[in-house]
């Protein structure tokens, strides 16, 4: 991959059409690793060496007044960083929880890197890593959305450490490459490039809000679409390619059944996310990503589960209807 002929090239392109841009939107340029970003709570890092690289990676510590001696880990979506976990991790903190907020190599503050090839297990051993640098031995774990498929590897891979787990809308509830044709590494970078805020901001009305915004949802928006102005972006979307490469490949389903953690599942019913669905037959695109089914399927297969299901609210509960989603969520931590 040529980065500096591709760096150059949307340099190009940006200086030809910036004005054209800023008329279209408001949002920040942002740097590569959202440097001109402040999150809710203060960052740290630890230094990985994967594949030949050294990487920064980025987390949150947040101590409570009144420690009750417990951890939770929250893990963030493909389309979001650890800040997004802000208020979350306030209540949390109230009710005694000490709470880590990582961003994952390839998103958020942390490094993008140049060249790597991403799974599941990978950057589960970036996190434990991470937790062992903070001599954390045991926590509990809350994944949304791509994170759920991060928290359920991890439990699998470290069932010593995960005592509890919990899934917000995790995709990964079925295995899409069954019924969606391929989709190279290759195609999902040239997808990743076109990517504006307006095309954005479309897909999150569509997928995760019901077609109703909010001034609430901007920052997370922002967030997304603000590097794409960034010289660094070909970079920053190649990254995404391969992890959208990683989660159409990685299924987790086929293994909810040895997952040992007593396991809540909360569940946006009004959610239909399915990588790659628009590429699927037309006769099957409106099965997929049926969250309702899948969650009641995952909560059978999970052995000691609970399901929660929150009617009229999709893929971002803890956003989009926050009180109906940390009510079971503090009682399920704190039985």
């Amino acid at each position: 991959m040529n980065y500096p002929y591709f760096r150059f090239l949307v340099y190009c392109i940006l200086i030809t059409i910036s004005g054209y841009v800023e008329a279209q939107d408001s949002t920040v340029r942002m740097a590569p690793n959202l440097e001109n970003i402040n999150y809710p709570f203060p960052e740290n890092y630890i230094s990985l060496t994967l594949q030949g690289e050294s990487l920064n990676m980025e987390y949150m510590d947040v101590h409570p007044e009144k420690p009750n001696g417990k951890v939770v880990m929250l893990l963030h979506g493909k389309n979001f960083n650890g800040a997004y976990w802000g208020q979350t991790a306030k209540d949390l903190a109230k009710n005694g929880f000490r709470v880590i907020i990582p961003d994952q190599i390839g998103f958020g503050k942390s490094a993008k890197p140049d060249h790597i090839q991403y799974s599941f297990q990978l950057l589960a051993r970036n996190t434990k890593i991470m937790l062992d640098s903070l001599g954390i031995q045991q926590l509990y774990l809350l994944g949304h959305s791509m994170g759920g498929m991060l928290a359920a590897r991890f439990a699998l891979m470290y069932p010593n450490v995960a005592e509890k787990l919990i899934l917000e809308n995790p995709i990964g509830l079925e295995d899409w490459k069954t019924v969606v044709p391929y989709i190279s590494v290759d195609e999902w970078y040239q997808s990743e490039l076109n990517q504006t805020y307006e095309s954005l901001k479309k897909y999150q009305l569509q997928f995760y809000y019901d077609n109703k915004w909010k001034a609430a949802y901007e920052p997370w928006l922002d967030m997304l679409a603000g590097p794409t102005k960034s010289i660094d972006y070909p970079r920053i979307a190649w990254n995404s390619a391969l992890l959208y490469d990683m989660i159409f490949t990685q299924p987790v389903c086929y293994e909810f059944k040895y997952i040992q953690a007593p396991t809540l599942l909360i569940i946006g019913q009004r959610d239909r996310t399915a990588l790659g669905k628009a590429q699927a037959p037309k006769e099957i695109q409106d099965s997929l990503g049926n969250y309702p089914k899948l969650g009641r399927e995952a909560a059978k297969a999970i052995a000691h589960a609970q399901l929660i299901e929150l009617p009229g609210i999709g893929h971002l509960p803890h956003i989009e209807s926050y009180q109906e989603f940390i009510t079971p969520l503090l009682e399920f931590l704190k039985n």
